[in-house]
């Protein structure tokens, strides 16, 4: 693991964010650090912090701090790692309290009733001044506890030394701060570099220490060096394997960083609703009134669990729906954790008994888009193309419990039980006219596209994963039955109406679904706002192999008597069962070829949806078209806002009123690409909309990734987008090559918005790269023949396998001086001692366990490759028959042949 702080050298500009912020209306753009000159003249530094583990033992840690000075002059610099205890002991229910302790000049013992014994190494780190002395840390130790005195004007305090006792001790330099028996709940080691004027311009400080079972007294860093330097190799080859495909450097760097991110964004999450609303016995009580706020209904909630969050510096809390998203970039490096993320939402502990998930933690009870059931079953394929392992149990177990789900749906979000779907905000916040999670102004129900069409989509997901369960347990068959013959239902109220009733959601004259507000019985009205709402319908299309029809015969049979026995709604809704598509398919879906081509008409228009960098949540059109209704004397009205909200609703920190979100373009891109398998190239459409060029829709949703991936990398003038022509971002040599996941992107410009650090959904962009990236165009960066593809991996296998099993010596970083020479020591003083004189073949022995390769590792690095060269060859074949969607085919859909794991 790998992190990048850029830390200024000058005072952080704590006043001068707010104040301008302030200042500024919600028209004008957010005020950032980057525009506060606080990194001008490269006055920063670039910390670069490093994690790794033994090969032999994954509780062996190493870390490394290596620092450069950016800036024109030397300057200063405190390095303080830290290692403490989460104060649990104070809340009064029995934890024993840990201790650390100094045991050596470098060294701190921790003890934890559960952890055992952890011991701190640090090692001197080589001198930056004239003298060219190393830097001891000085080892300082506090307890982890409030300081009241501080914070409440206490009299005293529980404990006589407390949590700020390090900034006190360090930047006040208050010498009674810290403990002088060096001993407490909290400890770190002060390394100052700071001799004559500090850190000469250019160079670097670096830090290296651990956290081991072991007290080796010292800490060796040519070994420590050797460690990283092999974990470094290993996970270059490791994501090598994940996106073995040829692709440009630069995209190769962005979905590298999309990933890392990804990994970066795990976090310790602990929520437990008795303790939140009862308080702990150790502290004082809560008002009473909490126990009957939000979340009041959710008293069964025990979340102790490393969970994947949206941004973990920004948004350091789950999402269902961001969660789900979250999975499939998981599932790519990191399969069982992806998996565990879905399996947790559905048990006991987190899902309610009424069968809703959790929304996120300030409401639990809100309603997120239904997306769970499909990414468990992307989860599911994805693994098994890329890993080749196929975990029933987990598709089993998690769709049970998604069943109880799907019927909490059913029964609380279908007001009249018509199968027309209410759902509040599902996500989209500030989208429609109202705010849709509250009572309509206007009185009557919010009947919503959307809503219905995420539901439609549920219905055709489970359909999907009760098709592949079958395989293997036939008595899934039946629930397949129900799925299909439920998503037909679903279909023919969002399409049709009978006699005396309202309306259907779609409007024949504009080609496009809209939200409409229902008083019961004929009367309703239809909200003309073009939006993700009426693009979500796409959603629900999925195709059907005939010889997966062919193999349940329960399921056909039920299918025919379903279209012989209920043919007023087969008539209307399955006109496609009749016809069979590419390669004999049948097409499940809620639009009509006639109605997708009209949506598509509006989708790939430039003027409304199609942006240079995907698909916009709000139509171009309402920006000099807004739609507006005065109810009571009070308008309300949606336009075209391409940036940031202009309003307030739902805290007016997101916008879906014209900017692009990754998350639903990928969920778009895989319904064009489904209907591309059953269409095939007979349906061409123009892309854009009046340009004149048509294509199939498998080369249509290629078009769209593209232009999503065209956000990140280098354009012909070596800008990214989402830098929004920031010349330190985009030309700086210590700032262009590194990026940042925005939340969402502006929909004319492409300017990241929202949370930046790493927005977890974001990070989908890694899929569309090892999906695409191979043909993404790029500057100077043609498409590849498949006949240059198969040359480069007959090149690229010849090089990696000679570099199985072999150590080259890497470029190390500058080493301390009495590195080598504290292990000989058995007194505290810095008297230097160079001989070592019968410990080098120890070292070497140790060395030479650590890095390198066994036989095992060996053998599974070969059945890694064999696997690896089987997917490539699998790829380059359908690279040849020129089909977008093949690729797609066993990922999406349940075909025969996953039986078998294929």
């Amino acid at each position: 693991m790998k992190f990048l702080y850029k830390y200024p050298q000058k005072k952080f500009p704590y006043e001068d964010i707010i104040k301008t912020n302030a200042k500024r209306t919600r028209e004008e753009r957010e005020y950032n650090i980057i525009d506060t000159g606080i990194f001008d003249d490269d006055r920063y530094w670039d910390i670069f912090i490093e994690t790794a583990k033994e090969g032999d033992d994954e509780e062996e840690l190493l870390f490394r701090v290596t620092a450069y000075n950016r800036g024109p002059e030397p300057a200063p610099l405190h390095i303080v790692p830290h290692v403490w205890f989460r104060n649990t002991w104070a809340w009064g229910h029995g934890d024993k309290k840990p201790s650390i302790r100094q045991v050596g000049p470098t060294t701190a013992q921790t003890k934890h009733e559960k952890l055992g014994e952890r011991y701190l190494q640090l090692s001197p780190s080589p001198g930056v001044g004239r003298s060219g002395q190393d830097v001891q840390p000085e080892l300082i130790f506090t307890d982890n506890d409030t300081n009241y005195m501080a914070l409440y004007g206490s009299k005293e305090n529980k404990t006589p030394y407390v949590k700020d006792a390090f900034h006190r001790y360090i930047v006040d330099d208050e010498r009674q701060a810290v403990n002088p028996k060096r001993m407490g709940t909290k400890s770190a080691a002060w390394y100052a570099f700071d001799e004559g004027e500090g850190v000469p311009p250019g160079e670097c400080a670096v830090v290296r220490f651990r956290l081991s079972r072991k007290n080796d007294g010292y800490l060796d860093e040519e070994l420590f060096d050797d460690i990283m330097e092999q974990r470094m190799a290993e996970a270059d080859e490791f994501y090598w394997r994940v996106s073995p495909m040829p692709m440009a450097d630069d995209l190769r760097n962005v979905q590298r960083q999309a990933l890392a991110g990804m990994l970066w964004c795990k976090q310790y999450y602990h929520f437990i609703w008795d303790q939140w609303a009862n308080g702990d016995p150790g502290m004082p009580a809560p008002p009473p009134e909490r126990k009957n706020i939000r979340n009041q209904h959710w008293k069964h909630m025990y979340l102790d669990d490393i969970l994947s969050m949206p941004d973990s510096w920004e948004y350091p809390f789950f999402a269902a729906w961001d969660s789900a998203f979250h999975c499939i970039p998981l599932a790519m490096i990191d399969p069982e954790f992806a998996k565990k993320q879905l399996d947790l939402f559905t048990r006991e502990w987190y899902m309610h008994p009424n069968g809703q998930l959790p929304a996120y933690e300030w409401n639990f009870g809100d309603v997120n888009p239904p997306v769970h059931a499909w990414s468990v079953f992307r989860t599911f394929k994805i693994e098994r193309k890329m890993y080749g392992r196929e975990d029933l149990d987990f598709l089993e177990r998690v769709f049970q419990k998604l069943l109880l789900n799907f019927t909490w749906w059913v029964n609380r979000k279908d007001f009249d039980g018509k199968n027309v779907f209410e759902g509040g905000f599902l996500g989209l916040d500030n989208i429609g006219l109202f705010n849709r999670s509250d009572p309509l102004p206007t009185g009557g129900v919010l009947e919503q596209a959307d809503s219905t069409g995420w539901m439609a989509f549920y219905c055709l997901c489970m359909l999907n994963i009760s098709l592949e369960l079958a395989k293997h347990r036939r008595t899934y068959e039946d629930i397949a039955s129900k799925f299909f013959e439920h998503f037909i239902l679903i279909s023919d109220a969002m399409q049709y109406r009978a006699g005396g009733e309202a309306k259907s959601l779609w409007n024949d004259e504009d080609g496009f679904y809209y939200d409409a507000i229902s008083w019961g019985g004929p009367w309703s009205h239809q909200m003309p706002v073009r939006s993700l709402v009426g693009l979500i319908p796409l959603y629900a299309t999925l195709t059907l192999e005939p010889e997966v029809i062919n193999k349940f015969p329960s399921f056909k049979k039920r299918l025919n008597w379903f279209i012989e026995n209920k043919h007023d709604v087969a008539g209307r809704n399955l006109a496609n069962m009749k016809r069979r598509g590419k390669d004999d398919r049948i097409l499940l879906s809620l639009v009509s070829e006639d109605r997708l081509k009209k949506i598509l008409q509006r989708m790939l228009d430039e003027t409304e949806f199609l942006s240079e960098h995907g698909i916009r949540s709000l139509s171009r059109y309402h920006k000099d078209h807004p739609y507006s209704m005065d109810v009571n004397g009070q308008r309300f009205e949606v336009g075209y806002v391409p940036g940031d909200s202009n309003s307030g609703l739902f805290g007016g920190n997101s916008n879906w009123r014209g900017p692009i979100w990754i998350a639903v373009n990928f969920l778009l891109v895989e319904s064009l690409l489904r209907f591309y398998m059953f269409y095939g190239n007979t349906l061409q459409v123009e892309c854009p909309t009046g340009s004149g060029d048509f294509m199939h829709l498998g080369h249509v949703a290629e078009e769209i990734q593209h232009r999503l991936q065209h956000l990140f990398v280098r354009g012909d003038d070596g800008r990214r987008a989402i830098n929004d022509g920031n010349e330190m971002l985009d030309y700086d040599p210590n700032w262009k090559d590194y990026l940042w996941f925005y939340e969402f992107f502006d929909g004319d410009s492409g300017r990241g918005l929202g949370a930046s650090h790493q927005c977890g959904w974001t990070g989908l962009i890694a899929k569309m790269i090892h999906d695409t990236g191979v043909n993404c165009r790029l500057p100077q960066t043609p498409r590849t023949p498949s006949t240059a593809a198969a040359h480069y991996f007959d090149d690229i296998f010849t090089r990696q396998k000679t570099m199985y099993g072999r150590n080259e010596k890497p470029h190390h970083l500058r080493r301390s001086s009495t590195s080598r020479s504290i292990g000989m020591r058995s007194d505290w003083n810095d008297e230097e001692d160079d001989d070592i004189d019968g410990h080098s073949d120890n070292r070497s022995t140790a060395r030479a366990n650590s890095i390198y390769l066994d036989e095992e590792t060996l053998k599974k690095k070969a059945e890694m490759d064999e696997h690896v060269a089987h997917y490539v060859a699998d790829q380059l074949e359908r690279m040849k028959s020129n089909d977008s969607a093949s690729q797609y085919q066993d990922e999406i859909e349940a075909q025969l042949d996953g039986a078998n794991g294929h």
